[in-house]
């Protein structure tokens, strides 16, 4: 592991006995090490050097998106804290809703995932809200693979209603809904844009807190802006 960091450290690479004098490593166990992690393919030579190889830097793309994921579960608990309900993070990746992660208590359970998110985006804030942020072609397309059919009394009824709401929505504006996927909630997503991908945080309630809703995603949005920070701007506050 020592001799991957001194390797690390040196985007040109470096030789045996470089490596060797800042591990403290004996050069023969230096040299045994090294050919092991060429064999593995932690590491390459190239001309006496040592670089990382294709193995470690899996291991690098790998912790990364572990310290990625983390921060995402950090800031979903935080915003949960801050409004005292249950908070959801989504993206729109290749055609699909993908609910990455969702952050609740005992005392503010999350809705209950009682029919496949993917398959429902027409009936719930977090897929309203992805759905908002495509063009016509896009969403077109995804309601062409999952059509829009009745999920609540209260869930839009065609796709002609669907196409004239989402025309209506303001760009990056918050998105409400309720009791269109889960009857006794109500629930509210915030557009968020993450490079090219269109993204979502959102929140739910109990129905009988539905005066709670607007006064809460501001809250969010404020809390959003706040540990974002440069990210801000593709909110809308």
């Amino acid at each position: 592991m020592r001799l991957l960091e001194r390797v690390a450290a040196h985007g040109y690479g470096a030789p045996a006995k470089q490596l060797a004098r800042e591990t403290g490593l004996a050069l023969p166990t230096a040299y045994h090490l090294l050919r092991t992690l060429v064999h593995e393919g932690y590491l390459r030579r190239e001309k006496g050097l040592f670089f990382l190889g294709e193995a470690a830097e899996r291991l690098s793309r790998s912790g990364a998106e572990q310290k990625r994921r983390s921060t995402v579960v950090d800031a979903l608990a935080s915003w949960r804290d801050a409004i005292d309900a249950p908070v959801y993070y989504a993206t729109y990746r290749a055609g699909e809703v993908e609910v990455v992660g969702v952050s609740d208590t005992p005392d503010h359970p999350a809705v209950e995932e009682w029919a496949d998110f993917r398959e429902t985006a027409h009936a719930h804030a977090v897929g309203l809200c992805l759905l908002s942020q495509l063009d016509e072609a896009g969403r077109r397309d995804h309601i062409r693979r999952y059509p829009v059919q009745p999920v609540t009394p209260y869930t839009v009824r065609d796709r002609h209603s669907l196409l004239t709401r989402l025309e209506r929505l303001p760009r990056m504006a918050p998105v409400t809904e309720h009791q269109e996927y889960a009857l006794g909630y109500v629930c509210a997503a915030i557009p968020l844009t993450v490079g090219s991908t269109a993204a979502a945080v959102a929140l739910s309630l109990p129905a009988h807190q539905a005066g709670r809703l607007l006064p809460t995603v501001r809250r969010l949005q404020h809390e959003m802006g706040r540990l974002l920070g440069p990210l801000a701007p593709s909110i809308t506050i």
